[in-house]
């Protein structure tokens, strides 16, 4: 028996394990992206709570493109309601410079309250 064989209706090739002819089957090639913080979240959430979806994209091909671009997405959501609260709240170099402590305290409030948008309007969404 040939340890490979096309089968031209369906057009795979199958190759031979044990008795059984088994298709050879590889998910189609995907460009490699750079996944940060909010990228591998959003990939733990899918893998955990909507795994068809996840299980979706990743036999289609498309799972790190997707993640790569919810990363950049959140990333840049975060940045600029970091921005926002900083200019509502009246937060400046000024401050800065005269109250150090306090603008860190300020900044932690802001970047926590940041994080928690992000994650419910993009990571958990």
């Amino acid at each position: 028996m040939d340890k490979y064989i096309y089968d031209e209706s369906n057009g795979l090739w199958y190759e031979l394990q044990g008795d059984y002819y088994i298709p050879c089957l590889t998910l189609p090639a995907e460009k490699v992206q750079p996944i940060g913080l909010w990228g591998q979240r959003h990939k733990r959430y899918l893998q955990v709570h909507k795994r068809a979806f996840y299980t979706t994209l990743l036999t289609s091909g498309k799972l790190n493109t997707y993640i790569a671009d919810i990363d950049k997405q959140a990333q840049e959501r975060f940045e600029r309601l970091i921005e926002d609260m900083k200019q509502a709240q009246g937060i400046t170099e000024r401050l800065k410079a005269e109250n150090a402590l306090e603008w860190v305290g300020r900044m932690n409030n802001i970047r926590a309250c940041a994080m928690e948008i992000v994650e419910e309007e993009i990571i958990f969404a």
